[in-house]
């Protein structure tokens, strides 16, 4: 069942019977994580019609593992672009956005797990037409305690919606999906951001609300990401944070509640960060164990 935040405002070019969905993933130097998140996408109770890696200008050996996995999952629909003018997340998601062909577009990390039934959690939300967007909690998949912390994430996101009157919910760039009528509707506008000071995925989500595009909350829709963003030090995740401020800023929205979000991610930083090195030192001790 989803949840919608802004009202029922559909783009006249929006073919609701149609359920075909591509899947778009930004990726700059993450061999490291790449195969796994390539692998999930691909493995899924309903296939996607697109997996596109967009490849910005990489030194690693990201693209040769995505090339490896064409040639081992050919009937997989897996495109590797290469997004090369521009270094940066924004235009490198722009890229796959404008140069994929379903009528669903998802959008995820390179380091994001997709839950197995997530393509045909899309689907089913979209078969309403008043969604014109939707996305759902994760799962963070190197903390322990991963089934509590979705029970945890779904709660607190449902929080934060009701608490700003259901009339923002934001898009979170590790697991969501937009129709393509509503991108091909805001894709000029959207802020490029070429200091990197803002949130990309927050920023959509407001330029929908901009044209009353409805944005759905899909408890179903499940992702995993990794909860790396612990190991940056306390002034650079005071930064990340900072990041609300100034999205909210330049879209000149002012609702206090919306604050809440960086609140909370700062109050739980220091045990969460905790919590995080001791599950990787166990994860490492059990590694040399079974060696």
């Amino acid at each position: 069942m989803s949840r919608t935040a802004q009202g029922p405002a559909v783009p006249p070019s929006a073919n609701t019977a149609a359920s075909s969905v591509s899947l778009v993933i930004p990726a700059f130097n993450e061999e490291a994580v790449i195969r796994r998140c390539v692998t999930a996408a691909i493995n899924q109770s309903s296939p996607a019609d697109q997996i596109i890696v967009v490849d910005n200008k990489s030194t690693d050996r990201t693209c040769a593992i995505v090339q490896q996995l064409q040639q081992e999952y050919p009937e997989s629909c897996l495109l590797l672009m290469h997004q090369d003018q521009e270094q940066g997340l924004i235009p490198t998601r722009n890229y796959g956005l404008d140069r994929a062909t379903s009528d669903i577009l998802g959008r995820i990390d390179a380091d994001s797990l997709l839950e197995p039934d997530w393509v045909e959690q899309v689907r089913r939300a979209f078969a309403d037409p008043a969604v014109c967007a939707a996305t759902g909690p994760v799962l963070y998949y190197d903390m322990p305690l991963r089934r509590f912390g979705l029970r945890a994430d779904d709660t607190i996101r449902q929080w934060l919606l009701r608490l700003a009157g259901h009339r923002h919910n934001f898009l979170y760039g590790s697991n969501m999906a937009l129709r393509r009528a509503a991108w091909e509707q805001i894709r000029t506008e959207t802020c490029r951001d070429p200091e990197d000071q803002m949130h990309e995925d927050i920023d959509l989500s407001l330029h929908l609300a901009e044209h009353s595009l409805a944005i759905a909350y899909v408890p179903n829709m499940v992702s995993g990401t990794s909860a790396r963003r612990l190991e940056n030090p306390p002034k650079a995740y005071c930064h990340y944070l900072a990041r609300f401020g100034r999205t909210y800023a330049a879209h000149n929205v002012r609702n206090i509640a919306l604050k809440a979000p960086m609140v909370l991610l700062l109050l739980v930083y220091f045990p969460a960060k905790a919590l995080r090195a001791m599950h990787l030192a166990g994860v490492r001790q059990m590694a040399r164990q079974n060696n």
